[in-house]
């Protein structure tokens, strides 16, 4: 039987695990499957593979390896920062500030943190769907203790100035926390330079596993643990440490960081080549999200006429796999909440599409999702042309 050629555009959803780092993962699990917290040799070996993954991360950071914090990926981190910090900081106050865009990780956290007498402020976001250093300043009060902003976003990968909005939150003593799971191992991140004092990161971003993530949070800050039990994770996240997929994360985060520039580089190539020819040879579509700070290889795409959904459908069928909207809501039929924030209508907020290109793509790519593209575009605006046609009432002569 023959074999399909598979054209995976979907890098911002998942990665496949790079080789080292499964073989990394590999060798965790066979010469160091002690506990870390046993004191015996075994226990000891474990609690080495710990620390040093550990200082990996906190090198690829510029932070103090006491900064990071272990969980299971990005939805916990987000998780753990906003309550953390709101119930450790809530006898200063209880607002909170973020935007409308935000991943669901932190909205919906948000929103249960409103349910325990909280106040949030959801910021509007411009054009583009990004977040100005203005609009977070207009929202500050003398009550706000935190405030998190995505570095960039999941869905159209526009960047946020987060540089500048920290600096705006450190100004007036209020913790900042950025989602950085988007950009982490793909963009320079330097906290001697970042005033970030949390951020959050997922390991399945960067060629690492699944079900593993870290938390950065700076030492000066307390935070309110939300797992209890056991001593691990500086008496913060208690539970015994899931040391393969711990060390994988670290192999992958050092092996993002040495090729970072190159790779940066190559996919800001592809996505200029790609979307000269979206531009040249798919009529109706629109790029959305901000023209000079996006994410290297991230393509949002809306259409006019033409379902999202239907459309990943079809691609799939010819080997090319995309997302509508946002990964975790690609099975949903609701329209993308960020297209929706940016002034979007609901029906041109359901018809969009994401390409998200990744360390698989090469330049030979193109010409087949140019194709696909175009004619599964044509084949669904045909089909619901004659929909269209076929329900029209017939009036007798």
């Amino acid at each position: 039987m023959e074999t399909r050629h598979i054209i995976y555009c979907d890098h911002s959803a998942t990665t496949p695990v790079r080789p080292e780092v499964a073989e990394e993962m590999q060798r965790v699990m066979h010469d160091a499957w002690g506990n870390p917290s046993s004191v015996h040799q075994l226990g000891r070996s474990a609690k080495v593979e710990l620390e040093y993954a550990r200082e990996t991360i906190a090198e690829t950071l510029h932070a103090a390896r006491n900064e990071i914090m272990f969980t299971s990926g990005g939805t916990e981190s987000d998780n753990f920062a906003l309550r953390g910090l709101a119930s450790a900081l809530q006898a200063k106050g209880r607002h909170i500030i973020t935007s409308h865009t935000e991943h669901h990780a932190v909205l919906h956290t948000c929103r249960a943190l409103e349910r325990q007498g909280f106040t949030v402020t959801y910021l509007d976001v411009e054009a583009d769907g990004s977040v100005t250093p203005a609009a977070v300043e207009a929202a500050i009060r003398d009550d706000t203790i935190l405030i998190s902003i995505m570095h960039a976003n999941n869905e159209i990968g526009t960047i946020n100035p987060i540089e500048a909005i920290g600096a705006i939150a450190r100004e007036r003593g209020i913790a900042f926390h950025t989602d950085a799971v988007q950009t982490y191992g793909k963009l320079p991140l330097d906290l001697r330079r970042l005033p970030v004092d949390a951020l959050s990161v997922s390991g399945h971003k960067i060629y690492g596993p699944k079900g593993i993530g870290f938390l950065c949070i700076r030492k000066e800050f307390d935070i309110t643990p939300q797992m209890t039990g056991g001593s691990q994770e500086r008496n913060l996240r208690a539970g015994t440490e899931n040391l393969p997929a711990i060390a994988g994360l670290a192999r992958a985060a050092r092996l993002s960081l040495e090729h970072q520039s190159e790779e940066t580089g190559r996919l800001r190539r592809l996505q200029h080549r790609l979307e000269t020819g979206i531009r040249e040879s798919v009529p109706g579509a629109v790029i959305h999200g901000s023209p000079d700070h996006r994410l290297p290889g991230l393509i949002h795409l809306g259409f006019e006429d033409v379902d999202g959904e239907s459309l990943v459908m079809n691609l799939d069928m010819r080997g090319i796999m995309v997302s509508s909207g946002s990964a975790c809501s690609s099975g949903s039929v609701n329209p993308s909440h960020v297209l929706l924030a940016m002034g979007y209508d609901r029906q041109r907020a359901k018809n969009a599409i994401r390409i998200s290109l990744g360390r698989s793509n090469t330049v030979e790519d193109i010409p087949a999702i140019l194709q696909g593209l175009q004619e599964e575009t044509g084949r669904i605006r045909r089909a619901a042309s004659k929909r269209s046609g076929a329900g029209k009432a017939v009036t007798p002569s």
